[in-house]
């Protein structure tokens, strides 16, 4: 099975929905849409139709019809690709409350530049484009109200990595405005941890992140499931309020 990309919305917060997609050997249509869940719209639809067990109803905005009617009538251009999986970056430019980000691996890639730098020689260098960005990125959205709240579970002894993250982590987060706090696994005990690590944004959308065992991201998954969502902001809530902050963790 091989799909065909059409067209997708620009007009959605977060870039990534809705979107039209053709199967090619079928010439079925794919639609991602958000789902409806209003009971009001649920009733008028079951008027006209059942929706099975296995069925959902979605909504699609109107700018989308262009691409719906493209798709009918196989007036599209193949090989076209989207934009694909928004960076963390891009999401964090169109929230407008929080973002809440748990972090649970030992590392995140051991071949990264500047920890080899600081690792030789116990310096995290100056000039790490990386880090001016992402500063940047917590200022602009902390001026207009925004709040960020880092959370670390980790192991103990740190790792080298961490010890890094550690030493990096009032420069690069606090000082632009995030909260930091770490909790080291032995004090989670009795608590229910998240399968993933994750962002949450505007207690409203979560995004899981799946790593190889060499801490390299390999894929991301959103969801706006108000179950999922839910779950997820309460375990770290219950975490959270374990956690140490940055200012009085000494590993």
């Amino acid at each position: 099975m091989s799909l065909d990309f059409v067209g997708m919305s620009d007009t959605s917060p977060h870039g990534n929905c809705p979107a039209v997609h053709v199967e090619r050997e079928s010439g079925d249509g794919i639609f991602v849409g958000k789902v409806v869940t209003d009971p009001e719209i649920i009733a008028q639809v079951t008027k006209h139709a059942d929706i099975d067990i296995d069925e959902g109803v979605f909504r699609m905005p109107a700018s989308m019809w262009p691409a719906i009617a493209k798709a009918a009538a196989g007036d599209y251009e193949p090989g076209l690709q989207g934009h694909g999986p928004l960076r963390i970056e891009d999401m964090i430019a169109v929230i407008q409350r929080s973002a809440a980000h748990l972090e649970m691996q030992p590392h995140y890639g051991l071949d990264d530049p500047s920890f080899l730098v600081w690792k030789e020689t116990s310096q995290h260098p100056a000039d790490d484009e990386r880090d001016e960005a992402w500063r940047n990125t917590i200022r602009t959205a902390v001026a207009r109200g925004v709040t960020f709240r880092r959370l670390r579970i980790v192991p103990e002894p740190l790792t080298d990595y961490l010890w890094w993250e550690h030493a990096i982590t009032e420069e690069v987060n606090v000082t632009p405005g995030e909260q930091v706090r770490w909790l080291p696994r032995s004090q989670a005990v009795g608590l229910l941890l998240p399968a993933h690590d994750f962002w949450l944004f505007d207690t409203a959308t979560v995004r899981f992140a799946h790593f190889d065992l060499d801490g390299r991201l390999t894929s991301e998954q959103s969801t706006g499931d108000r179950t999922v969502v839910a779950q997820n902001l309460a375990a770290f809530e219950v975490l959270w309020d374990r956690a140490i902050p940055h200012a009085d963790f000494k590993p």
